[in-house]
Formats: C-alpha cells, structure tokens, sequence
C-alpha cells in the first residue's frame, strides 16, 4: 500500500495516464483522473501542462493521502485501474532496407564505424555523422555497414528516413517500428521522445536517420543508451551534434572503374573508356552517376558508337544533342540531363511534369494525371523512368525523385513546356487529390454534416484523360462515384485508410493549392481530412494543412461556416496534441464565425469542442457551462432548420459529456443518470462504438464509488461491443476494471 502512494508511485501512474491519452479509453481515464484529484485536493485543480506543474500536482496527491485513509483508498482504487503501460518493450525486431547491390571501397569509413560501434560507453551516446553531397552513396554506406553487422544488434536495426518527416512524426514513426500501435504513441512531442529513449535504454541496436537537415529534426531521436549505436546521415556537418563525423567523398578513379566493372559488361566499359575518356570525369567519383552511366552502356554498335538499352546511341559530354539544360559541374545533374535524353518522348515529358512539386509518394494515378495519360501508359512510362535511375521505387506503386534530379526535371519543363503547360499539369494532380479526398471522405463518415459534398455520380476525373472514377482508390481505379463512395464499393474503414496512405501528399496537395492562389481547393481538401483527423489520428502530419487552411479562410472567407469549420478542424488537432493553449485560441476563433454565420449547429458544436478542452484541462465548472451552452443552443434548432434530424444524437453526446463534467466535481449520482440516458439513446441506435465507452464510463463511476457489483455487467456488455473496433487500450482498461470488480484489493 505504501509503494502506491509513494511520490514516484504516484507520479508514475498520472505520467501513465497522461501518455495514454492517444486512445479515447485514456482520454476518458485523464478525465477521470482530474476527478480524483480534485477530490483529494478538496477544490478545483488545473490539469499539468509542464514536468513541474505534474510535479507540483504529485505532491500535492502525497500530502493529502498521506493525512487521510479515506482519500488514500480512493487514490488505490484508481491507481490499481490504470493499465501498466504495455509500450516500452520492442514487440518486433525491425530491420533496415535492402542496401544496394554494388559497393565499393569506403574502407576507411567503415573502420571508422566499427571504431565508433565498438568503443567502450562513457555516458556519451554512441553517435557517428556520415556527410556528403547528394548522389554520393552516404546512405549507401550506412545501409552497407548496418546490414554486415546484424549479429552485433540482436533487438534490430531502425530506419527513419527524415526526408518527408518533421521531428514529431519521425519519433512517431520509430516508435511503430518497434511494434507500438498509434493509440500507445502520446500525443505530446516532449512524452514521445521520452517514451523512446525509455524504449531503447536496454536494448542493443542500430538506429538510422537518413536524410537529416538539421539537429533539431533528429534531436528527439538520440539516446545515450549504452547498447545503441546511431547513425546520422545528411549532406553536410550538423554543428553542435557532437558525433564521430565521416566526410564521404567522391571514388577514387580505380574504384569508379572496379564499380562500373560489376555493375554491365567490361568490354562496353573498356570501349567506353577508350572512346570517351573523360566519363569517368563526368562521373566524378559519385556512385549514382556511375550506376547511371552504368546502365546506358550496352557493347558497342557496328559504328563503335556506345548503345543504350534499347539501341539509341549513348550521348556523352563529347556528343551533346544540343546544348545542356543545367551546368554539368554537378554530377548527379549531368546523370541526369544523360539519362534524360535516352527517354522515349512520353517519359520525358512525364519525368518533367510529376517534378513540378515535391509530392511525397508519386503514384501512378498521380503520374497519369500530370502526364495526362491513362493509368496503364502512366505506369509503363514510371517503369522507364525507374529503370534509367532517374526516380526511385518506394513501395508497391509509390516513387520519388532525387532532390538533385528533381530539380534538373523541374528546370527542364520551364524550359521545356512553358508556364502554362506546367501549371496545368500540376493542377490536374492537385484535382486529382481533391476529387479522392472528397469521395472518400464522403464514404468515411457518410453521415457528418462536416463533410464536404461530394462530385455527381458519373463524375469524371479530368485530370486522366478517359478514365473516369477515382484512380487514388486502392483497388477500385476507374469506377463511378456518389453516394458517399458506395459505388465504389468502399466500406468506411478502407476509406479511411485510403485517406491515411495519401496523407502527406494531400498536406502538400494543400500547400500547393494555396501557392497557386486557388483558395477553394485549399478549403475543400481540408474539410476532407476531418474522417482521418477523427478516425485515424496523424495529427502531426496533417497540422501544417490545417494551419494553412485556416490563415486562407480568415484571409478569403472571413465570419463564414466555411472558416468556423476548419477553426474547428484545427483547434481539434491541436487538442488533441495537447498544445491546449492554441486549441482555446482557434476554437473560440471557430464559435465566432460560427455564430457570425448564423449556423447554429455550427456554434453549438465549437462551444461544445470547448467544453471537451475545458474538461482535459481538469476546468470541469467552465466545461459543464459550455456543455450547458451549447445544450441551449442547440434547443433552438427547431423542425425543419438544418441539422434538426441530428439532434437527439447531438444530445445524446452532449449528455456524456456533461456526466464526465459532473463526475469530475464528484457529483457521482447525477453523472450516472446522464450517462445512463445517453447510454439508452446508444443501444437503441445500434451505436456499438459509442455504447461500449459509455458502459466504459458508468462503470468506472461504479468501480470509484465502491460498486463493484453494478460495474460487473457494464463491463462484460462493453467488451464484446469493441471486437473489431480496434480498441486494445479501451479493452485493457475494461479488463483491469474487470480484475479489480472480481478480485479487489
């Protein structure tokens, strides 16, 4: 009993629930939790938002049930009902990417690794900076190195490539490599990078951070832990980081040489060579241009010409087609500009039109609309460009480009294409993100008002000539669209996870809809993120679309529904990443509008979503006020006004919410009754989700007030309800509130 209400037994279960907050369950429990502290404080206390404000609160507990039995029972009761966390051990062994298949040389680099690797830990984290420019093989390198030394990390090597990944969603990331699911992740940058290192203190790995560009992007992700040993790869020194650094520059000549000598044929490299002396110049030591140049080499035709793969004589520096785009200085850009002129004149015109923007994960129908072809030629011209090394496959279907490359393409089309032909290719893979957004946002939450509408059915997508339908759709390219996607044949769940695979490129579809001026498509695509914001989380990655679509709407849409709705959708996200300050600021920005536009149900939920704030923040008094609010407001919807039909369900959230405000000022018997009311409305609905955490609800309220005997049945209902839901951390809560019913202590 003493080691319960110890300070750090105490502070390790508030910290427990506060990192659990990534699950509705510990939301709920967080909730709860302010309850019981108010209880023992004897007055209202505002939830910690800093290491010493928790602290604060920790002592605050201590004192008090240390002087009173009765409120030390209680804080046991509660405490012995918080899920251990089941995050910190690495539930799988991840590995890093294949490497590639030719390398050479880079000897004194990887003694230098297994200098660092095998140095005797001095409380100075294991930490080498592997730096140089682009093309260079630096990731190479570390893969190369990683992949030889497998036995030395038996609990796995972790990637984490930074190119698309700010610092709150690389940890993210490295924490679902080792097997966390995205409810164990909390929600808080500072807790996150906690939560790893706590993950890797004694664990003997290798982690990668590839394409890092700056310290404070892979900050987060160092430890000190004596069995992991880092690697930093980027393109130039990180100042400050306090690594080995390992500058790798270009091949010597001899092993340039060795590597185009495995790579193809010697005889075509000795030809090469003869007849063209300076490509090894050309090439300048880097491992791409060598691979690339590699591949153009095929034995020498009957002129003694050298031949690409498919006949076309080899254009070196010493026989140009016409003047070169970009200065060849660089070797990846005259890779480039060489491999660029072999391509047949459709997959050159797509390697410059996919180039105009940064897409994160260039699919096929992405290729299709920008190229305007059809989805079959699209994927035979992204087969062309892979195999001429000018982009890179990713996964199944998805490429990117060098940033090097990527920039030679994108200089090519202006000069090439012209301005309007490049803006109206990038418009129609914009259009394209738009139109499977909305259709699947639509068949997400078929029935949420905050959903914007969605094409006729018959729809066809003009950025793919000839084929109709929504190409971004896994599975279902070229089918009609309407009703909410059902045409489509996509059940809600695999709508949100066609939203959730093309995140990062519907967040820059948005940037590039607000550098192109065309404030509507920023608007819409952002009402179209909602399902994935409210279902599937990626928070981090989809905050700076939100921020922006917010500044457009002030900007272009002022004291409109359309600017209270994504003054909603931001102070959402931000609630919900606990940056509560700026989620009060934007949902006050949200009721404004709101009630500027006269749409009361709009108004009625931003106070709502307030009170929601209000509660997380431990402030029950102000949030059963706006509970109440909002309550009244909606009482004046009346028959025929819009959202009337929606209301007792509206209420019926409103009534939970309000039971959770009343149980944290301990008022235990009217919580109950709105949380049974609410309760009934959710079974006769048929609701499974919504039923399950509120049986969830009502029996803790039973379990804290010593009524195990009512908790019982709730529990044994809610369990079943939540099968295929998802909801392992609500099903731990429930089965630790089942223990505690059936065996209490």
């Amino acid at each position: 009993m003493m080691d319960l209400i110890s300070v750090g037994a105490i502070s390790a279960v508030l910290t427990t629930v506060w990192q659990g907050m990534g699950s509705e369950a510990g939301k709920s429990l967080w909730v709860s939790a302010g309850g019981l502290v108010r209880r023992i404080a004897g007055r209202e206390v505002t939830a910690p938002a800093t290491s010493a404000q928790l602290d604060g609160v920790v002592r605050l507990v201590h004192e008090r049930v240390h002087s009173d039995p009765q409120l030390a029972d209680s804080w046991l009761m509660f405490a012995r009902t918080v899920p251990a966390s089941g995050a910190s051990p690495v539930r799988r062994r991840p590995s890093l990417p294949n490497a590639p298949r030719y390398f050479t040389d880079r000897e004194t680099a990887l003694r230098l690794l297994d200098k660092e690797a095998n140095r005797a830990h001095d409380g100075r984290p294991r930490l080498a900076l592997l730096h140089g420019r682009e093309g260079i093989g630096t990731s190479t390198l570390a893969l190369h190195w990683g992949w030889r030394q497998t036995a030395r990390f038996p609990d796995g090597q972790t990637y984490v490539d930074l190119r698309t990944l700010g610092p709150d969603a690389a940890v993210a990331h490295a924490l679902r490599q080792l097997g966390l699911r995205d409810e164990e992740i909390p929600p808080a940058a500072r807790d996150r990078a906690e939560l790893l290192r706590h993950c890797l203190a004694e664990r003997r790995m290798l982690l990668v951070l590839d394409h890092a560009r700056s310290l404070a992007q892979i900050e987060p992700l160092l430890t000190s832990a004596p069995g992991v040993f880092t690697i930093v790869v980027a393109p130039q020194p990180l100042v400050g980081l306090g690594a080995l650094n390992i500058p790798v520059g270009p091949l010597a000549k001899r092993d340039a040489r060795l590597m185009l000598d495995r790579i193809t044929d010697k005889s075509a490299v000795t030809t090469a060579l003869a007849t063209h002396p300076t490509l090894l110049d050309r090439c300048a030591g880097s491992p791409y241009a060598l691979h690339a140049a590699a591949l153009r080499l095929a034995p020498a035709d009957p002129e003694g010409r050298l031949t690409a793969a498919g006949g076309a004589p080899v254009r070196t520096a010493a026989q140009p087609e016409g003047a070169s785009i970009l200065p060849d200085s660089d070797p990846v850009h005259a890779a480039a500009e060489d491999s660029y002129r072999l391509l047949t004149p459709d997959a050159a015109r797509l390697y410059r039109l996919a180039a105009l923007r940064d897409w994160p994960a260039l699919d096929t129908a992405a290729a299709a609309r920008a190229a305007d072809v059809d989805l079959t030629r699209a994927g035979e011209l992204l087969r062309e460009l892979v195999d001429a090394l000018l982009i890179e496959r990713v996964d199944t279907g998805r490429h990117r480009y060098r940033p090097a490359v990527r920039a030679h393409a994108e200089r090519t089309a202006s000069l090439v294409d012209g301005v309007p032909a490049c803006s109206a290719a990038v418009a129609r893979v914009v259009e394209g993100y738009r139109h499977l957004a909305v259709v699947a946002a639509r068949a997400a939450l078929p029935q949420s008002w905050r959903i914007p509408p969605e094409p006729p059915a018959g729809y066809t997508d003009p950025g793919v000539a000839g084929v109709p339908g929504v190409p971004g759709v896994p599975g279902v390219p070229g089918a009609p669209v309407g009703d909410g996607g059902r045409r489509l044949g996509l059940t809600p769940g695999a709508a949100v996870a066609a939203l959730a695979a093309e995140a990062p490129s519907l967040v820059e579809a948005v940037r590039t809809a607000d550098d192109y001026r065309d404030w509507d498509t920023v608007v819409l695509l952002s009402q179209s993120l909602w399902p994935l914001q409210l279902k599937a989380g990626h928070l981090d990655v989809l905050l700076p679309a939100l921020r922006t679509a917010a500044r457009v709407a002030d900007e272009r849409f002022p004291g409109s529904r359309t600017a209270g709705a994504l003054h909603f959708q931001l102070a959402h996200c931000l609630m919900e990443l606990t940056r509560w300050a700026e989620a009060e600021t934007e949902v006050l920005a949200a009721a404004r509008d709101e009630r500027a536009a006269g749409h009361v149900r709009g108004h009625a939920s931003s106070v709502e979503l307030l009170g929601i704030l209000r509660l997380r923040q431990w402030r029950s008094e102000e949030a059963l006020a706006c509970f109440e609010e909002a309550y009244d407001l909606y009482g004046t919807i009346g028959p025929g006004d819009e959202g009337f039909a929606d209301l007792p369900r509206a209420r019926a959230l409103l009534d939970r919410h309000r039971g959770h405000a009343l149980g944290q000022q301990g008022r235990r018997q009217d919580a109950v009754e709105l949380l049974g009311r609410a309760l009934r409305f959710f079974r006769d609905s048929g609701e499974a989700y919504n039923t399950a955490r509120t049986l969830t609800d009502l029996a803790g309220l039973h379990v804290d007030g010593g009524e195990p005997d009512l908790a019982l049945p709730l529990i044994d209902e809610a369990l079943p309800a939540l099968d295929g839901e998802a909801a392992e951390h609500h099903v731990r809560r429930l089965r630790v509130l089942r223990e505690r019913c059936v065996r209490p202590e």
